[in-house]
């Protein structure tokens, strides 16, 4: 497993952490990035080694590349002088070498692939990091507000709202019958504009009466007017 694999399983482990005991958000969030910062220093302390690996591997293959070149001069100083058996050794010490750094060159491209990929992982950590601390705030707020509204579900999970309803009710009962109780000590009782009221109704129905009495009196009056006329 990678350090940016191992890193972002610890994120995540982080971030359950977060959504399953509603810890503090912004503490989560600084954590989070701060683990993330610690991670990309993780990984180019190890690039850092790798790249001190490959100058080493790479100063033995030289050396082991001008020992093989030495070998070789040699062997052909021991063929000018007729000593073939010297060569031979020569030859052999050479080759020797040569496989020597042979196997460095592939020590080396071994190196070489963990430092490509290590290079990706600092590019990787490194936008991850610049996005994180860009979302941080809105972060923050999205989990307070998660934690608020987790904490009222908390709070109308651990009370019977029912009953909490049903106490409202009665209470609302008792203020209709105490503004009842109220209402009846008024009862009977006349205000100014009652009184007001009273004279003005008075007045129409003297007025009718009186409309009344006036067409009643001049119905009564006509005929006999004309009953008198008659008779005389």
């Amino acid at each position: 497993m990678s350090i940016f694999s191992r890193m972002t399983d610890i994120i995540n482990s982080n971030i359950n952490a977060l959504l399953d005991k509603a810890e503090d958000p912004e503490k989560m969030v600084r954590l989070i990035i701060q683990e993330m910062e610690e991670a990309l220093v993780e990984v180019r302390s190890t690039s850092a080694r790798a790249i001190a690996d490959r100058k080493e591997l790479e100063r033995r293959c030289a050396w082991q590349e001008a020992e093989a070149e030495e070998w070789e001069r040699k062997a052909e100083i021991a063929v000018r002088k007729g000593r073939d058996d010297l060569a031979k050794g020569a030859l052999v010490e050479s080759n020797k070498a040569r496989e020597a750094c042979s196997a460095l060159a592939d020590e080396l491209q071994a190196v070489e692939a963990t430092l490509a990929k290590l290079n990706e992982d600092v590019g990787a950590l490194q936008a991850k990091i610049k996005d994180a601390k860009a979302r941080q705030n809105a972060i923050i707020m999205r989990g307070k507000a998660a934690q608020s509204r987790l904490g009222v579900r908390r709070t109308l999970s651990d009370h019977n709202i029912d009953d909490a309803i049903a106490r409202f009710e009665l209470y609302e009962s008792k203020i209709d019958d105490l503004e009842g109780q109220i209402e009846s000590y008024d009862m009977g009782r006349k205000t100014l504009s009652d009184e007001i009221a009273e004279l003005e109704s008075d007045d129409g129905v003297d007025e009718q009466l009186s409309a009344l009495k006036a067409r009643v009196k001049a119905t009564d009056t006509g005929p006999v007017s004309d009953n008198q006329n008659v008779n005389h």
